[in-house]
């Protein structure tokens, strides 16, 4: 997990009990796995025994960074900011111990409330005069925008991103005895900003540690589908999807994905690969990664819903099982599948198998068709085999009230949603 540290780093974390802090953005109200790698940082320095500092960007966000960005982000006013904050320190207490009375417990701090009534002469007077223009020139986040082709520019806003981060760090080392700044490879030329700021302010030395980007196999970013970022909060990804992002990544992903964001130790991830190469094809490594990083963002319930869920399209699950799962995960699965409305009170009647698939609903375009697929066996109703075309289907058979599952063929599946 380790890209990069300033020498010293190690000395100092094997010297005493270290506050260590990273940065996060607010700038929406859910963190997505991309921060997954610096949480799994301060999860392991708590457990080391150090103490982590989660600093949301409250100030920050207002502005934002050009590190590996080719165009000025949009700016959030407070009321959202506070709103992210909060709903972030949610997702964060699952990882962190920010409760208890131990001496390592963690904190969560927002910039926002040490620049709100920071003036600009003050700032420009008491920290500006610090560091030259040639020493943040120099930065790569600087340099490559300022060398791109495009006519976007750097304002003077983003340029003065950096010495704001570096002032957080003074700011922490100050108040909170922090010596040490984390986060991802990209943030190297802003932490270090930092720990020379703190140096020429106080004489003292201060450190940073970076972990790499994470990066795909296959070169395509991480984190990313079609669908967007995958997000730890459920109503952006529900735990199926967040479960099928990890289920499907590559066997060369899942064998480094399990050292950074699981806390199984060397000797299980070991034996896990060895399973991997003798059975590739039953993926025990995907399978433990995705069972490891749901379990921790969600819960153990939404592991065991989505594995159930899993067998329902993929496995020989059965109508009971089917059953058992819950509308949002129902939802989740079938998203993307065709769909259809019909009427509620149709079917509070009864009506036949025959006439609801083709007349009410179009899963067959004729009824010789599905006459002739349902004489082959190669139809069923929420997961139970289908015999005879006059069997009639009623509101009891409505999966949590509203729904019925159309099985055409071994892979085509239709959601009749009853209104």
């Amino acid at each position: 997990m380790i890209h990069d540290m300033m020498p010293g780093t190690e000395e100092q974390l094997q010297k005493e009990m270290t506050s260590a802090y990273v940065g996060i953005d607010p700038t929406a109200d859910s963190l997505h796995i991309g921060h997954l790698v610096s949480i799994m940082m301060l999860k392991h320095f708590q457990r080391a025994g150090h103490r982590p500092i989660a600093l949301v960007g409250g100030a920050t966000g207002m502005i934002g960074d050009p590190s590996m960005k080719s165009a000025e982000r949009r700016l959030l006013d407070e009321a959202t900011l506070r709103h992210n904050q909060e709903k972030i320190k949610k997702q964060l207490a699952k990882f962190l111990d920010f409760d208890s009375n131990a001496p390592n417990a963690a904190k969560l701090v927002n910039n926002y409330d040490w620049m709100k009534e920071y003036t600009f002469l003050d700032f420009i007077r008491d920290i500006g005069k610090h560091l030259t223009v040639n020493y943040m020139m120099a930065k790569d986040s600087v340099k490559k925008r300022l060398s791109s082709d495009s006519n976007v520019g750097l304002s003077f806003t983003e340029f003065s991103y950096q010495l704001l981060q570096g002032y957080d760090f003074l700011y922490l080392y100050q108040e909170e005895g922090c010596r040490l700044q984390m986060g991802g490879s990209d943030q190297w030329g802003n932490i270090t900003t930092g720990t020379e700021l703190i140096r020429r302010k106080t004489g003292s030395e201060a450190y940073a540690l970076v972990c790499p980007l994470i990066t795909k196999a296959d070169g395509t970013k991480f984190g990313k589908t079609e669908h967007g970022n995958v997000w730890l909060d459920r109503r952006y990804t529900s735990p199926y999807a967040f479960y099928q992002f990890w289920l499907n990544v590559s066997d060369a992903d899942a064998a480094k994905y399990m050292k950074i964001f699981t806390d199984l130790d060397q000797e299980t991830i070991a034996s896990l690969e060895a399973e991997q190469a003798e059975a590739p094809h039953l993926r025990p490594l995907q399978k433990r990664l995705a069972k490891e990083i749901t379990g921790m963002v969600h819960s153990p319930e939404d592991v065991e819903m989505a594995v159930a869920a899993s067998d329902i399209l993929f496995g020989h699950s059965t109508s009971e099982s089917l059953k058992k799962i819950d509308e949002e995960t129902l939802l989740a699965v079938f998203d993307g599948v065709p769909q259809f409305e019909i009427s509620k009170d149709e079917l509070s009647g009864g009506i036949k198998a025959i006439d609801l698939l083709t007349e009410k609903a179009a899963v067959f375009p004729s009824k010789g068709e599905m006459r002739k697929l349902v004489q082959n066996g190669g139809v069923s109703v929420n997961k139970e085999r289908l015999d005879e075309t006059d069997v009639v289907i009623n509101a009891s058979s409505l999966l949590n009230g509203t729904y019925l599952l159309v099985q055409r063929g071994k892979k085509n599946y239709y959601l009749l949603i009853a209104k």
